[in-house]
């Protein structure tokens, strides 16, 4: 069964990555002028700011509800999110793309490559040490699905987003140092150029599929389709339900709202009704914590 990962400590296992790795790879690009290293100083760099505005987002998402937002803040996370994929696209992706187009027409040779290719060694130890600590939480949340499939159905925008950052970080690590070694092997400058060119084209293809995704939650999404099918079948095992007609269900951060429409057994009058809405509405609480809003409607046909 799916669960709920941490992704409060997956940030902060990212950030911490990327702050250490960020500066030794601004000094090894400066050098030693390779623009692959440069491009992956700029993406590290934009990592850290983005998971400062992933924290944002969860503090923003914990403030309590107002007559104005009636709902609560819980989709201000969408909101932050999708602004993270719009910078790792921008700021990561298409500046990695003019800095391997301008290496191209201009190339440069690698200085002291040494240099690069220890920080980029040390920086794939690193980020995939952060990695891990995501895959940890990601693996809470998925249960029995491939990860793949958990990131098409999860609801949890933030660990979304940190594992595309992590995954383009790691991959982007990869092709620097291939990029800086081929160079170097064949005395050919313009393999550094194309390495930051895949770099780029990676940052900008993990930022739309991120992005894709947060934007179905800003919308408005169901909970988990996992989720969704333990509740209808909770309540349709519900010895007050005859009948189940509709259970509809929206994910409002790391809250749910729930709306349902369903036949009651007959009982004796308003009275009994009502006991026996409540009761069935008590046990679906706690049976799944993560609503925090629920509508019942008792009816006879769909």
């Amino acid at each position: 069964m799916a669960g709920h990962g941490d992704s409060t400590r997956a940030i902060f296992f990212a950030l911490g990555a990327n702050f250490s790795i960020t500066v030794v790879k601004g000094i090894a690009a400066a050098v030693t002028g390779s623009g692959a290293m440069l491009a992956e100083t700029v993406h590290s760099f934009a990592d850290c700011g983005n998971q400062g505005l992933l924290l944002l987002g969860l503090r923003q998402a914990r403030i309590p509800a107002s007559p104005d937002y009636p709902l609560g803040y819980g989709k201000a996370i969408y909101f932050w999110s999708f602004l993270v994929a719009v910078m790792l696209f921008s700021v990561g992706g298409m500046f990695s793309v003019y800095e391997g187009v301008h290496k191209l027409q201009h190339p440069e040779p690698i200085e002291q490559w040494w240099w690069a290719v220890g920080v980029l060694a040390a920086s794939i130890v690193a980020e995939a040490v952060s990695m891990r600590a995501c895959l940890v939480e990601v693996a809470k949340a998925r249960g029995e699905r491939s990860l793949a499939k958990w990131f098409r159905e999860s609801r949890q925008a933030e660990l979304i987003v940190i594992f595309g950052e992590d995954l383009a970080a790691l991959f982007g690590l990869v092709f620097a140092l291939a990029a800086i070694l081929i160079a170097v092997a064949t005395g050919n400058p313009m393999w550094d150029a194309v390495g930051t060119l895949m770099i780029g084209v990676l940052l900008i293809v993990v930022a739309v599929f991120v992005a894709i995704e947060v934007k179905a939650m800003l919308i408005g999404q169901s909970v988990d389709p996992h989720v969704a099918g333990a509740m209808t079948a909770f309540l349709t095992a519900r010895p007050e339900v005859e009948r189940v007609y509709n259970v509809i269900t929206l994910q409002m951060g790391n809250d749910v709202m729930v709306a349902i429409k369903a036949k009651m057994h007959p009982t004796s009058g308003d009275r009994g009704l009502v006991a026996a809405i409540n009761s069935t509405e008590a046990a679906f609480r706690q049976q799944f914590p993560e609503v925090r809003w629920s509508f019942f409607e008792p009816d006879d046909e769909d």
